[in-house]
């Protein structure tokens, strides 16, 4: 356990801090198209489908009005 401890569990915390590292850097070699945020659309609570597609329910108490 002590060999876990000392030699595997701190490779594992660095091997996940690179790749994630790697992860975010990538963005500066996207197009300039995909630095942007992805668009964010309000989502129903309900179904969790965005407003403007969501089917239309019987009950409309539940969806929050913006």
């Amino acid at each position: 356990m002590a060999f876990f401890r000392q030699y595997i569990a701190p490779f594992l915390v660095v091997l996940v801090f690179l790749m994630a590292l790697a992860a975010v850097s990538a963005r500066i070699f996207l197009p300039s198209d995909m630095l942007a945020p992805a668009p964010a659309e309000e989502a129903d609570s309900v179904t969790g489908f965005p407003l403007s597609n969501a089917p239309t329910l019987a009950f409309t108490g539940l969806r929050s009005q913006v």
